[in-house]
């Protein structure tokens, strides 16, 4: 007799993650980590998101050692800097006056903790995003118009953010909106769930 797979729980708070597993068709549920976010001191974008994801997948696996947990996060990279959610409108218009005209890599951190696993599987893809040259009657108006206080890097490509780029290269292109659906569902397959 085949095993059942575990439960499957996302480790996020984030609309767009949820989305992005419903499009999987798989049965899940949310139950959003509560860690501290925070930089260490000198720790790279890469180092910083894979931390963070493996963090959010154990955070939840404590309290639900019977489920499969996802946990991602994501940080643009610019030159090195990390740029995280700038929290409100005058500093995301300040995140996307540096990235204008500017080649920004896009992070994002991916864990999945599972019951019989000594440590949750991570990984991380990139995605190196282009961005155009923009005034600030345009960054302005974007910003109005699309709340990106709460996004990495001040931009929903899966929104009106995609008018403010020329280029985006990636493996797997929902890594930019925050889950990495290619590489999550190697992962789960690896823990017993199955797509489709």
């Amino acid at each position: 007799m085949v095993p059942s797979p575990p439960p499957l729980i996302l480790a996020s708070g984030s609309p767009w993650r949820r989305q992005l597993l419903d499009r999987l068709g798989i049965e899940y549920r949310v139950v959003a980590p509560d860690i501290d976010e925070t930089p260490a001191p000198d720790e790279s974008p890469a180092a910083l998101v894979e931390r963070l994801a493996r963090t959010k997948a154990e955070a939840v696996a404590e309290r639900h050692a019977d489920a499969a947990v996802i946990g991602s996060d994501q940080v643009a990279d610019l030159d090195g800097d990390i740029l995280g959610k700038p929290g409100s409108e005058t500093a995301a218009i300040e995140q996307l006056r540096r990235q204008s005209g500017r080649r920004v890599i896009f992070h994002t951190g991916l864990a999945v903790a599972a019951p019989g696993l000594p440590a949750p599987l991570v990984t991380r893809v990139i995605v190196t995003t282009t961005f155009r040259e923009l005034n600030d009657d345009e960054i302005v108006r974007y910003v109005a118009a699309e709340d990106v206080t709460a996004t990495a890097g001040s931009i929903k490509s899966e929104g009106l953010g995609i008018a403010l780029v020329e280029s985006i290269a990636s493996d797997d292109p929902t890594a930019l909106v925050g889950l990495p659906l290619i590489a999550l569902r190697r992962m789960l397959a690896e823990v017993g769930i199955a797509i489709p």
